[in-house]
């Protein structure tokens, strides 16, 4: 059995596969997934699992460069938003409205959608290098 934090082979599978630059994202319930990118979906019910556990786990197990997150979350979460920055820990961020982060996700190469209800609880998480 797999020691570390992420359990699920399906996420497992796609942080291995994921190269520098290239785009991981984590969502809430209600964000579209565009047609033809790979989603692993782990929603159970409202807030089961919620955004942030999600978040902490994989980002543990991933080297992330930066991260994209809609402008909305300043005014709409900024608690998520303030414990993202916590977690992240300086690493840069690129602030979009949510309609472009929508089309932002058409790249990436992973969704997990989460059971998250609570409003722009969504990360593009960038891939970095580990050397």
């Amino acid at each position: 059995m797999k020691k570390d934090r992420v359990l699920n082979p399906d996420i497992v599978a796609e942080i291995a596969a994921l190269g520098h630059t290239e785009y991981f994202c984590i969502a809430d319930c209600g964000l579209p997934i565009p047609e033809g990118v790979a989603i692993v979906d782990v929603s159970v019910t409202a807030m089961i699992p919620t955004f942030l556990q999600v978040l902490k786990s994989v980002e543990a197990e991933l080297v992330v460069e930066s991260y994209i997150v809609a402008s909305e979350i300043v005014e709409k979460n900024p608690e998520t938003l303030k414990e993202i920055e916590s977690l992240m820990g300086g690493k840069p961020v690129e602030m979009v409205p949510h309609e472009e982060f929508k089309k932002l996700t058409a790249n990436a190469k992973c969704i997990i959608r989460t059971g998250e209800t609570s409003p722009y609880a969504n990360i593009i998480l960038v891939g970095g290098v580990n050397f």
